[in-house]
């Protein structure tokens, strides 16, 4: 009888395919057909994209977005730092922790749509007083129990409930996987980002002290001139006023150089003094990658874990949709139990101590449909929601995208102004020394070259440092360039 039953209800729940509630569609946007500017001339872009790519569709990445770009800077330095800051950043490590949760309440929703079965034992062994039972004697009134029993309970998933359930909690985690590789591409931005700054502010650095040691030699011949009786008072202080303020430069650039190792310490997990020594000994800006491909805006939004992981979450409440619905229809639990019972131990599993139970049993709210149906409302409302977080996630891409496309083509130009500007500057200080030297120019015009110069030269130090971290502003709008550390969407895959 009970495999009878069990039969019915199987059968019934095999024929019942369908799962209430509106099935996930991906969600398309218009997008432009190529980006306003090129990467690299800011002529206008001609490849083509599909004007409703969605972030979802499979595509193979180009070679530019798929290689790991720190590599294109040639600096072993930064190579290594970023493969420490994957290995041992704690940002990721939480990132990781709450992906695991995520895989973990996947797997424990799974078990849902299987029966639950458990199992329980008792003994006891109990003696009624005489008030209880009054002229039985005191032996007649010891009684002993013992049972042994299986428990079987499980829902029939007439209405996709548990389905709709498991649907959720699996897109959940393939959002979690998405933020994962979202906060990698951070990590990873952000250490190069850094990198290059500290690189740009040691070269502003020497800079400074190189034209401290040039504006040194000019007061110290402006001062043998006012020894000699040559010169005045006032030229040797304004001669000392200037090669004071670029001393002051000095002190300020090497606490931002200091504030920028040990922000780098810190991203690749360690302690902020651990880099100093490693990175004290001043070396050049990384070089520029010979050429940066942005692709195409549809491309751009396969690439993105941050509109992927929006996507992933659209689909997890579209399907919490259904699971609200399912409660408008009733809710169907097969249970069973099979066991032994007896007053002594040894007539445990005899066949007159048998025991089963059957039932199914029928839970249905359509007394309280106003309750589900608000929270049906409540699903629909979060699910509006989060298409449009998705849609302004789509959105926010594009503009990251153009923003870091002009600014590094814009920084390129400007690059090359400012290097003629600083070897110009430079040629004139020291036509200007070499004038006053022989008297054919004032000091006025010597401070004057001297201080250009100094402007100049920190100007193409900081410009250029701008191209280097535009380099990688692109490459992080991109999402190119940025491996899978961490095998995870292979697990959910297998689940």
């Amino acid at each position: 009888m009970v495999i009878r039953a069990l039969t019915v209800a199987l059968s019934t729940a095999l024929l019942a395919a369908c799962a209430v509630g509106p099935d996930y569609v991906r969600p398309t946007m218009a997008t432009p057909e190529h980006f306003a500017r090129s990467e690299s001339t800011g002529e206008a872009a001609t490849a083509p994209a599909p004007a409703d790519a969605t972030a979802s569709e499979v595509a193979a990445p180009s070679p530019e977005a798929d290689a790991e770009f720190w590599h294109s800077f040639n600096d072993p330095m930064l190579t290594r730092l970023v493969d420490e800051a994957l290995a041992a950043n704690h940002d990721l490590r939480i990132a990781l922790a709450s992906y695991d949760r995520a895989n973990a309440l996947l797997r424990g929703a799974k078990f849902d749509r299987f029966p639950t079965v458990t199992a329980s034992a008792t003994a006891s062994d109990s003696r009624a007083s005489a008030d209880q039972l009054p002229g039985v004697d005191r032996d007649a009134r010891d009684a002993e129990s013992y049972g042994v029993q299986a428990n079987l309970s499980w829902e029939l998933d007439l209405f996709g409930r548990v389905r709709r359930g498991v649907e959720s909690q699996r897109a959940e985690a393939w959002a979690s996987a998405a933020d994962l590789d979202a906060l990698q591409v951070a990590i990873v931005g952000e250490v190069a980002r850094s990198y290059v700054e500290l690189r740009g502010l040691q070269e502003r650095l020497r800079v400074a002290q190189e034209n401290e040691k040039n504006q040194g030699e000019t007061m110290r011949l402006v001062q043998a001139r006012f020894d000699a009786g040559r010169g005045t008072e006032f030229d040797t202080s304004r001669a000392n006023a200037q090669l004071e303020t670029t001393r002051a430069r000095v002190p300020a650039l090497e606490a931002q150089v200091a504030v920028t190792m040990h922000r780098l310490a810190v991203l690749t997990g360690q302690t902020p003094d651990a880099l100093i020594a490693e990175l004290t000994p001043q070396n050049p800006l990384p070089a520029l990658p010979a050429r940066l491909d942005a692709g195409t805006p549809g491309d751009l939004l396969r690439r993105r874990p941050d509109v992927a992981a929006a996507e992933q979450r659209l689909h997890a409440a579209t399907a919490r949709i259904g699971v609200a619905t399912a409660d408008l229809f009733p809710r169907f639990t097969l249970g069973g139990l099979i066991g032994s019972q007896a007053i002594d131990s040894s007539a445990l599993f005899e066949r007159d101590s048998e025991t089963r139970l059957v039932a199914l049993g029928i839970d249905w709210s359509f007394l309280d449909v106003g309750r589900v149906r608000a929270r049906i409302a409540a699903a629909d409302a979060s699910a509006e929601g989060e298409l449009a977080r998705y849609q302004q996630t789509v959105l926010l891409a594009l503009e990251e995208t153009e923003n870091a496309l002009v600014r590094y083509a814009r920084a390129r130009v400007e690059d090359r102004h400012l290097e003629q500007a600083a070897i110009d500057s430079a040629r004139a200080a020291q036509l200007a020394r070499v004038r006053y030297e022989a008297g054919a120019a004032d000091l006025l015009e010597v401070l004057d070259a001297e201080r250009n110069q100094l402007v100049a030269q920190e100007a193409f130090a900081d410009g250029r440092t701008r191209s280097v971290t535009g380099a990688v502003a692109l490459y992080k709008a991109m999402a190119g360039g940025w491996p899978t550390r961490v095998p995870v969407r292979e697990e959910i895959a297998r689940q």
